[in-house]
């Protein structure tokens, strides 16, 4: 079993952290972001590292010590160095252009599709990549799928929005009888 919750998680310089009993604050210039551990663990600040510690030994404690590690870890992570999701639109036609806090985007429909993003997430469209960047790792996964979901690359030409690390298996077309 993993025991990522043994390991302590590092506080960066620049990074203010503070234990209010199940809530864990994180501070950095003027972004504030709270994680709330609903009392499944204890959270303590020691040396410049925070230690999370498990409230009991059974299976369930043990997945809550290692979640709220690695949710902790993120947004030490989101606050320094920001997450970065990019996706790839291919297809004739296919396009997209963002317009204040509205990413338009033409995916072959007979209009265009009007996605509205939250003001602290940063898209940026070159060509046919689409880049998200945020400090929130969940927010920038979720509206990265919520955008592939509008049109899945199909396995015949690839058509569609993909990840850009995505590999789409081809399937071969029909094929005639001789």
């Amino acid at each position: 079993m993993s025991r990522i919750g043994k390991k302590p998680v590092k506080i960066p310089a620049g990074v203010e952290v503070s234990v209010n009993g199940d809530l864990v604050e994180f501070k950095k210039g003027s972004v504030q972001k709270v994680l709330d551990t609903k009392g499944n663990v204890d959270v303590k600040v020691q040396d410049g590292e925070l230690v999370f510690i498990s409230k009991g030994a059974d299976r369930q404690s043990s997945a809550f010590w290692g979640t709220y590690r690695a949710l902790g870890q993120n947004v030490i992570t989101g606050l320094t160095e920001g997450f970065k999701k990019q996706l790839e639109i291919n297809g004739v036609g296919y396009r997209a252009a963002v317009n204040g806090n509205i990413l338009e985007l033409q995916l072959g429909f007979s209009h265009p599709i009007n996605y509205e993003f939250p003001k602290d997430i940063h898209i940026v469209v070159e060509k046919n990549v689409v880049t998200i960047q945020g400090d929130d790792k969940q927010v920038v996964g979720q509206i990265a799928a919520e955008i592939r979901s509008f049109r899945a690359p199909e396995p015949y030409k690839g058509k569609g929005v993909k990840y850009s690390d995505e590999t789409i298996i081809r399937k071969a077309g029909k094929t005639s009888k001789k």
